[in-house]
């Protein structure tokens, strides 16, 4: 079921095309950051998240599954996951993530596995 998280869920609010950028993000236990960029490419769509000074300026990848409900008018997406465990999944390496199916199929399966919604 890994590829079921790379895809926004139809409930989410999500619309194609919209930029998120900026977006302040929410895990289940309160803030974690701000979008830095992202993506809609179908199969692969995801946020990258820049976490500040939370966990030492590093930044989170999110797969779109992992999205509950982005309010556009707040500018708010609420992910389905704790800061802990936002924390504990794959480190985000830009030069890994594009294009590296292996580094995909690792991180779907973090938040595809006992971590999922």
């Amino acid at each position: 079921m890994t590829e079921n998280v790379w895809g926004y869920r139809a409930t989410v609010g999500h619309l194609s095309g919209a930029d998120l950028t900026g977006y302040k993000v929410e895990a289940k236990d309160g803030s974690i950051g701000k979008v830095d960029k992202h993506s809609d490419e179908v199969g692969s769509s995801y946020i990258v998240v820049d976490t500040g000074p939370w966990i030492f300026g590093k930044e989170a990848l999110l797969p779109a599954g992992t999205i509950e409900r982005i309010d556009a008018q707040e500018e708010k997406i609420y992910a389905g996951r704790t800061k802990a465990e936002i924390k504990a999944a794959p480190e985000f390496d830009k030069d890994i993530h594009l294009g590296n199916q292996a580094y995909h199929r690792q991180v779907g399966g973090y938040y595809d596995g006992p971590h999922r919604v």
